[in-house]
C-alpha cells in the first residue's frame, strides 16, 4: 500500500486531530484509504434545479437555488424549532428544523443564496421542507459546475466541526491531487476487467466520488460492487477447496446391517424423491475421504430428521459414532425420543446429554460414550464440553445451525484425534439461493424441496381484533375436538417489559374465558428459568394443558402433533420467516391445522404484504424470497452469521445478477487454476492474501 493510503487520517490536509477523532469514532475512518473507501450514499444533480412554484407533490425530493430571507426560533409546547423562509424568483417556502436548532441557526446567514435539498411536506396546503441540506453559494459563483455532487453520511458532531459534504468532497480532491494511479494497485487481472467490461480500480474510485454524469457514477459503482462480492466468493471457494484437500474425513465406504435393516423393517414411510436425492449426495461426500461440510435446508415437516438418522446409520455401519446437537433441551429431548422410537428393535444404542443430566446418570452416559457402548448421542451445547469424550466420532449433525456460533461448532473438530468428523448442519429456515450461496458459500448445500405425501397444508387466515369473539368460538370448538392451541405474542428485546405485560394481559383474558379446572393453560416466555420453561412445555406435550400462551421461544422445535391451531397476536410485529417458523409448529398430525394471524386495524403497507404472503402460500422458499425483499439479509440469517454480510455497496436483494456473476467467475477461475499459480492470476493471488489478512478465515469451519 502506498504511504499516502496508509497515512493516518489526522495527517490528511483539512483533517487534524479533532476531526480525526470523530471520523474514527463515528465511521471507523482511520486512514486515507478508509476515507477513500467510504462512499457517497447518493448524488445531487446540480444541473437540475426546481423553482418553488413548480414543486407540489407531497414527499418529492426537491433541489432549489434560493435566498434565505429570514430565520427565527419558535418555541413550541414540547420543543423549540427553527423556521427559515427561502425565496426565489417564483415564490417562498418555509424551512424547518426540530433538532440541532442552535448550530443550524449559527450556520445560516440571512440574505445569502443557498443550494437547498430536502423532501417536500404539504400539510393543510402549506409547503415546507423539514431538515433540508444547505450549501451556501459563494459570492460571484452564480454558475455552478455541471456535475453530480456526492452526498456522504455525517453526524451532528462532524457537521459542527465543518466536516460537511462540501468539506468531504474537498478532502477527496486533496487525496486525488496527491494520489497517482501507480499508488493504487489493481486488484483484478486485465483479462477479467476486459471480459466483464469493468472500469479500472483507479477510475472507479475517482468517479464514484466525482462523477460528471449518472452513467459514470453507475459504472464506477458496478465495478466496486463486483469487487466486493467477487473477493468474498473467491475467498470462500478457495477456503472450501483448501479445506477439502487439507482436512481428511473418515471414509464411510459401506452400507451395512444398521442402515439396511432399518430401511427394510423400521422406515415408517416411503422417502420422498428429494430425501432420496439428499441421502445420495451425503453418501458421496462421506465416502470421498474428505471431511463433509454440508448444509441441509428443508421446510418444517420435510423430513430432515429422517435424512439425519439415515446418515448416522451409515456412520454406525462403518464403525463410527454419531452425535446430534440441538439448541434447546426440549428440542434435543424430542429428537432423542424420535430416534428411540424409530430405532426400536434395531440394536442401535442412543443416549442423551444436556446440562440437566446430573450425577450418576451423567457419569454413566459419559462412560458409555467413551468406551463405545453408545452409537448415537443426542444433546444440547453440553456435548461440546471438553469432558465429553467419544471413542470414535464419525459425524456431527447440528439442528437449527444458526443457533450455534462458529467457535462452538469448531469444538466438534477436537472430538476425534484421528479424523475430522463429518459435519451436517440443518435448518428449517428456507434461504433464497442467492443468499445461501453468499452466506454459506463455503458449504455444500442440499435442499429438501418436497413435503411427504398426505400432509395437509395449514390453513392460514387473517383476522382483525374486531373479530376476536369468532376466534374464541373457534378455539372452543377445536378444544372440544380434543385439539390443543398455541397463542404466541411477540417478544422484542428493546421492549421486553411491555411485551411481557402484553403476554400477561393476554393470558389473563384467556384464563377468564377458558377457566380451570375444565381448561388448563401453559405459559412460556424467556424470563422463565430453563427448568420452569421445560416443565410448562412438557405439560403441553403430555396434553395436560389445552392452550399454550407463549412468546417466540416456541418458534423452534416443539413437536406436538395434537396441536392444530396457531394464533399469532400482533402479527405485524413479526418478520415473514419467523411467522413461517411459528406456523410450522402446527400441521404435524393427521388433522387439518389452522394458523390465525391477529392484527389491529391499522397496518403499514409492509405489514399488509407480509400478511398477504402468509395467507397466500405455505411455500417456505417463496416466503423467504419475500422476506429477503422486505427486510434484507441480516434478519433472515440470524445474528450468528451477520458478520459476513457487511457489504458497503452490494445489496443482496437487488444485486442478485452481480452476485451470481461473481460466483460463476470465481468458480471458473479456481476450476482452471486452483492455487492461482498462473502468471495472469498473480494479481488475484496477491489481492486474496490482503483479503484474508483483513478478514478472519471463518471459511475453515462450517
Amino acid at each position: 500500500m502506498s504511504s499516502l493510503l496508509s497515512r493516518p487520517i489526522e495527517f490528511l490536509k483539512g483533517v487534524g486531530p479533532t476531526r480525526a477523532k470523530f471520523l474514527i469514532q463515528d465511521f471507523n475512518i482511520r486512514t486515507v484509504e478508509d476515507l477513500l473507501y467510504t462512499f457517497p450514499f447518493r448524488y445531487v444533480d446540480k444541473t437540475n434545479y426546481t423553482t418553488i412554484k413548480d414543486i407540489g407533490r407531497d414527499g418529492e425530493k426537491v433541489l432549489l437555488k434560493a435566498k434565505i430571507t429570514s430565520v427565527k426560533e419558535v418555541k413550541g409546547k414540547r420543543q423549540q424549532r427553527l423556521s427559515a423562509v427561502a425565496k426565489d424568483d417564483t415564490g417562498y417556502i418555509e424551512l424547518l428544523w426540530f433538532k440541532g436548532v442552535s448550530w443550524v441557526r449559527k450556520m445560516i446567514v440571512p440574505d445569502k443564496e443557498y443550494i437547498i435539498y430536502g423532501r417536500l411536506s404539504i400539510y393543510k396546503g402549506k409547503k415546507t421542507l423539514a431538515h433540508p441540506e444547505l450549501e451556501m453559494i459563494k459570492s460571484g459563483a452564480s454558475k455552478m459546475k455541471t456535475s453530480l455532487e456526492a452526498v456522504y453520511s455525517s453526524t451532528e458532531a462532524l457537521t459542527k466541526l465543518g466536516v460537511d459534504n462540501k468539506h468531504r468532497r474537498r478532502l477527496i480532491v486533496n487525496i486525488f491531487d496527491e494520489l497517482k494511479p501507480s499508488d493504487l494497485e489493481e486488484t483484478l487481472p486485465p483479462y477479467l476487467i476486459e471480459k466483464i467490461k469493468l472500469q479500472s480500480r483507479y477510475d472507479a474510485l475517482i468517479k464514484i466520488h466525482q462523477p460528471k454524469t449518472k452513467e459514470e457514477a453507475d459504472a464506477s459503482i458496478a465495478r466496486l460492487k463486483f469487487e466486493e462480492i467477487f473477493f468474498f466468493q473467491l475467498a470462500m471457494l478457495f477456503s472450501k477447496q483448501r479445506r477439502k484437500l487439507k482436512y481428511k474425513g473418515p471414509v464411510f465406504s459401506q452400507i451395512g446391517d444398521a442402515f439396511n435393516s432399518f430401511y427394510k423393517n423400521n422406515l415408517p414411510f416411503e422417502l420422498t424423491g428429494a430425501q432420496k436425492r439428499v441421502v445420495k449426495e451425503i453418501r458421496t461426500d462421506v465416502g470421498s475421504g474428505y471431511q463433509m461440510n454440508r448444509l441441509l435446508q428443508g421446510d418444517v415437516g420435510s423430513g430432515k430428521t429422517m435424512v439425519a438418522l439415515l446418515t448416522m446409520l451409515i456412520a454406525i455401519d462403518n464403525g463410527f459414532q454419531a452425535t446430534m446437537l440441538a439448541p434447546t433441551q426440549i428440542l434435543a429431548q424430542q429428537h432423542y425420543q424420535s430416534l428411540q422410537e424409530y430405532l426400536e428393535g434395531t440394536g442401535v444404542k442412543v443416549g442423551f446429554l444436556s446440562g440437566a443430566i446430573k450425577g450418576k446418570e451423567r457419569k454413566l452416559v459419559l462412560e458409555y460414550l467413551k468406551n463405545g457402548d453408545l452409537d448415537i448421542i443426542v444433546g444440547t451445547h453440553a456435548l461440546l464440553e471438553d469432558y465429553v469424550v467419544f471413542k470414535k466420532l464419525g459425524i456431527a449433525i447440528i439442528d437449527e445451525q444458526h443457533r450455534f456460533g462458529v467457535m462452538q461448532r469448531a469444538k466438534l473438530w477436537s472430538k476425534n484425534p484421528d479424523f475430522l468428523p463429518h459435519i451436517l448442519v440443518m435448518t428449517a429456515t428456507p434461504i433464497p439461493r442467492t443468499l445461501a450461496m453468499t452466506v454459506y458459500g463455503d458449504l455444500d448445500v442440499s435442499v429438501i424441496d418436497e413435503l411427504p405425501p398426505g400432509r395437509k397444508p395449514v390453513k392460514t387466515v387473517h383476522m382483525f381484533e374486531s373479530k376476536r369473539y369468532e376466534v374464541v368460538d373457534f378455539m372452543r370448538t377445536e378444544i372440544e375436538k380434543g385439539r390443543q392451541i398455541y397463542i404466541v405474542y411477540p417478544l422484542i428485546e428493546e421492549s421486553e417489559t411491555l411485551d411481557l405485560q402484553n403476554l400477561q394481559t393476554g393470558y389473563e383474558q384467556i384464563r377468564d374465558i377458558f377457566r380451570p379446572p375444565e381448561f388448563q393453560i401453559s405459559v412460556v416466555h424467556g424470563r422463565l428459568k430453563p427448568a420452569e420453561k421445560d416443565l410448562e412445555m412438557q405439560r403441553f406435550v403430555e396434553k395436560k394443558t389445552q392452550i399454550m400462551v407463549a412468546t417466540t421461544v416456541i418458534e423452534v422445535g416443539v413437536n406436538v402433533p395434537n396441536a392444530s391451531v396457531m394464533i399469532i397476536e400482533n402479527t405485524e410485529r413479526f418478520g415473514l420467516s419467523q411467522l413461517h417458523q411459528l406456523r410450522g409448529r402446527v400441521g404435524r398430525g393427521a388433522d387439518q391445522s389452522f394458523c390465525i394471524l391477529m392484527s389491529g386495524n391499522k397496518l403499514s403497507s409492509e405489514g399488509k404484504e407480509r400478511i398477504h404472503t402468509m395467507v397466500s402460500t405455505t411455500d417456505g422458499f417463496k416466503i423467504a424470497e419475500a422476506d429477503l425483499r422486505l427486510r434484507g439479509p441480516g434478519d433472515l440469517i440470524g445474528t450468528q452469521q451477520s458478520g459476513v454480510m457487511r457489504f458497503q455497496l452490494l445489496n443482496l436483494v437487488e444485486d442478485r445478477t452481480v452476485t451470481s456473476t461473481a460466483r460463476s467467475v470465481a468458480k471458473l477461475v479456481l476450476d482452471s487454476d486452483p492455487n492461482l499459480e498462473h502468471p495472469a492470476n498473480e494479481i488475484l493471488r496477491n489481492s486474496l492474501k490482503v483479503y484474508f489478512k483483513k478478514n478472519k478465515d471463518w471459511g475453515r469451519i462450517s
